[in-house]
């Protein structure tokens, strides 16, 4: 299926007005938005999106942003049918996270003894360490791991499985890592057994947590879900209903100014803000009740 690319250059205040009205236009369908600094002063408004009328979505996109002034610096095209994912990830360089070192296996001989070694090569599927929302989580994880265990995991739109695995290899108790995409459930899958947590992981295709199997693990100690700021949203009273009266609820895959937001629509079901970390201006949250 072709792919779209629009993207609007300009200074801050107008890529931020510009990701605001893309993320209006692309709301009910949970198309990825993102805003970043492409050099000092100049920000980058774009959406990709999959499509088979590529004219249509070009002229619909247009035309919106034309109605809210936002249109001069767009650029539309549309891009060569190529696996992005695999060809963005070749090659990246290990990216160490508090004890965790998320690594491709040309890279094997750069995990020290204390590390915990996490073996992602090229996928089909979202998560390597190197974006700001993986290394975010990461580094909660981490961090929560200092100062209790937890019993009871579930890692929600787990991509390459490499949260839910950093889960398992560090406490050694069943994990349950889901998605709503059948490859990166075959991804996660995969890097489970090569990273031999397979025995604490189970990775399975489901939407949301309204699943039979993810129904009846809970209630779960400790939730991770790194999606977009649209679901996560949308799964608020979902996410806060099967975690447990201590659990901790960790968020990522949302913008910096997406913060506040999130974490009004979790206070109205009774979650409170523990502790944030920004990476490259992405946002991850630790909750509680």
């Amino acid at each position: 299926m072709p792919v779209l690319q629009a993207s609007v250059t300009a200074d801050k205040a107008f890529a931020d007005r510009a990701t605001d009205a893309l993320e209006d236009l692309f709301s009910e369908d949970g198309t990825p938005i993102a805003c970043f600094e492409v050099e000092d002063g100049v920000w980058c408004a774009s959406v990709y999106l999959e499509t088979e009328a590529p004219d249509t979505e070009s002229s619909r996109i247009r035309t919106h942003l034309e109605a809210h002034g936002l249109a001069a610096g767009l650029v539309i095209e549309e891009l060569p049918d190529t696996d992005w994912v695999t060809e963005s990830l070749a090659g990246l360089t290990p990216v160490p996270v508090g004890r965790f070192l998320v690594h491709g296996s040309h890279d094997k001989d750069a995990v020290q003894p204390h590390m915990i070694s996490l073996l992602v090569d090229a996928a089909q599927a979202f998560g390597t360490g190197h974006h700001g929302t993986t290394s975010g989580c990461l580094q909660a994880i981490d961090d929560l791991l200092k100062k209790r265990s937890f019993h009871r995991c579930i890692d929600v739109g787990t991509g390459t499985g490499v949260l839910a695995m950093a889960l398992a290899k560090r406490l050694h108790r069943p994990v349950l890592a889901s998605d709503i995409d059948p490859i990166a459930t075959r991804v996660a899958r995969d890097n489970a057994r090569l990273n031999q947590c397979h025995p604490w992981t189970s990775c399975m295709t489901a939407t949301g947590t309204h699943h039979p199997d993810v129904q009846k693990s809970a209630p779960y100690d400790l939730v991770v879900a790194n999606i977009l700021a649209g679901p996560l949203s949308a799964l608020a009273p979902d996410l806060t209903r099967i975690l447990t009266q201590d659990g901790r609820l960790i968020l990522s895959g949302l913008l910096e100014r997406q913060g506040n937001w999130i974490l009004t629509r979790y206070r109205q079901h009774g979650l409170y803000l523990e502790r944030r970390y920004v990476r490259e201006g992405w946002l991850t949250l630790i909750l509680k009740r």
